[in-house]
């Protein structure tokens, strides 16, 4: 039986649009562009993972801690509980983004930081930022095996990437290597924006996936499945 990683919350049909979770071992790669929900994805999966009694490490370029928190509560993740009780580990590297401008070690020095990867899941939001000034293809197939690696080991690790900060060489290869490949689409559509989250890989899923996901993100709600998927 293929085990699986629920990211499940009763309010939401997500986890049920996504396989029932993601497969234990996965390699997960989210793109999109800039504001097109990356992080309001992976702050939704974090807080599914944790109530499913998943731990995760979170590590967000876009945020300092105190702006993540404020962030899940506006959208009702209470996750005090789970940062409190060391199921949720989060690290801002805002700074760092701007030091790897000038390390060419950066790479490696990410690989060895071994207590970031102790989690069950580890969520990098987003790896495009923290590697585009360092990576070329040898050391992003480096990174990528290290990846590989900690599948291996049963960890699931869950990237973001916005495509126009590497080179498509890179992301390509990216986008190649991972079990789980989706993309964020956004259109105007009147005074509102649509947002479809589109599965374009899933590799062993235990449940039907939905192809196309609509879904907005409401304040005091968080994220909202459209009812039906979109076409």
């Amino acid at each position: 039986m293929v085990k699986i990683c629920s990211f499940e919350v009763s309010r939401d049909e997500l986890n049920a649009k996504l396989g029932g979770g993601f497969p234990v071992g996965s390699l997960v790669v989210i793109e999109g562009g800039s504001g097109g929900g990356k992080s309001s994805i992976s702050q939704r999966l974090s807080f599914g993972l944790n109530e499913n009694k998943v731990s995760v490490t979170f590590i967000s370029t876009q945020m300092t801690t105190k702006g993540f928190i404020n962030q899940m509560y506006s959208m009702d993740y209470p996750i005090a509980p789970f940062l409190l009780n060391g199921s949720l580990l989060y690290i801002p590297v805002i700074p760092l983004v701007q030091a790897a401008k000038s390390r060419f070690d950066f790479l490696e020095r990410l690989m060895a930081a071994e207590e970031l990867f102790e989690k069950d899941v580890i969520i990098i939001d987003t790896i495009s930022a923290l590697i585009k000034y360092s990576a070329n293809a040898e050391k992003s197939l480096d990174l990528i095996s290290f990846f590989k690696k900690l599948n291996g080991m049963g960890k699931v690790i869950i990237l973001t990437i916005e495509p126009n900060q590497l080179d498509e060489d890179i992301a390509s290869m990216f986008r190649s290597s991972c079990d789980v490949y989706i993309t964020l689409k956004s259109r105007p559509l009147g005074s509102e924006v649509k947002r479809t989250i589109v599965v374009n890989k899933f590799t062993g899923a235990k449940g039907p996936v939905g192809q196309m996901i609509g879904f907005r993100i409401e304040p005091r709600v968080g994220l909202v499945v459209e009812i039906a998927s979109v076409s």
